[in-house]
This record gives C-alpha cells, structure tokens and sequence, in this order.
C-alpha cells in the first residue's frame, strides 16, 4: 500500500479530535527516510514516537516508541535478536517470500537501510502515551504493516 504521510496524519488529528484530544499542527513533525537511509541517532528529548517501515507499497511494520525508549527508536528493529519482536527478525523469517538471497540476510540491518524506507511522526511526550497508542493503532488500522506483533497474533 502506498500511503501519503500528510493525508494519513490530517486523518489522524479527525481521530485524536473525536477522542477529545486537540492537536496543534506543529505537535506532529513527519521526518522521511527514504532508502538507503541512516538510522536515527537519538530520540529527540521531550518527544515520542510511532515509525514506519516500507518496502515499496508493502508496509512492513508500525511501532511506537515513549520518550525514555532509545534503542528502541534507534537500532532494534535493525538487529535481529535484539528485542522480542524487530523488523530485521520478521524479514529473516519470511526471507523466501521477500526474495531474500543468504547474503542479505546475513547482513539484514545493511539490507534494511539500503531497501527500505522509513517515516518517524514525532509527538510533543507531553500529549502523553494514550495519544501515542491511539497513533500507532490508527496506523495499524489504515496501513496494515505485514509484520505487526508477533506471528501468532498476525491474521
């Protein structure tokens, strides 16, 4: 699925506003990545986030992030094994069905900042983490990302 960042968060603040939450439009920054694209470095102070994760039109994953969960942001989903549930880790398992050679996915943290493109919405933490969730799962809802939880939980 292709999807417009802009258009998608207009959509979103409708969302938040019948939640009875009111965003100004400087609380939402997007920050594209689009492949090859670094990582970022650092969760900026003071903000939370929810990324995601594409390949082509195929949404590969949404995940949020607080503002104390900088590894999270930063590295996880680059590494396999690194967390519980990552990005790098579900491509690895669906390797055949991605078309993935041996060597990519020896080297998947490579492979995923050269070949996938990544967009981080970034939220003032003091909107506060239902907020948060409520983005990530209004994202799920809208993209829905090909890895989201774990396996068993996918349908």
């Amino acid at each position: 699925m292709t999807w417009l960042p802009d258009q998608t968060l207009a959509d979103f603040v409708t969302v938040a506003r019948l939640a009875g939450v009111t965003l100004a439009t400087e609380d939402i920054r997007i920050e594209a990545l689009p492949a090859p694209h670094a990582p970022p470095t650092r969760l900026p102070a003071g903000t939370m986030a929810v990324y995601v994760f594409t390949h082509g039109s195929d949404v590969l994953k949404v995940g949020k992030v607080g503002p104390k969960s900088h590894a999270r942001y930063t590295s996880q989903h680059y590494i396999p094994g690194s967390a519980k549930s990552t990005l790098a880790a579900s491509m690895i398992a669906d390797a055949e069905r991605l078309g993935l050679a041996e060597a990519d996915t020896a080297e998947i943290g490579r492979w995923i900042r050269g070949e996938v493109d990544r967009v981080n919405i970034l939220l003032p933490a003091r909107l506060g983490v239902p907020v948060l969730t409520l983005l990530e799962s209004f994202l799920q809802c809208r993209l829905r990302p090909r890895y989201e939880g774990f396996k068993s939980q996918r349908g």
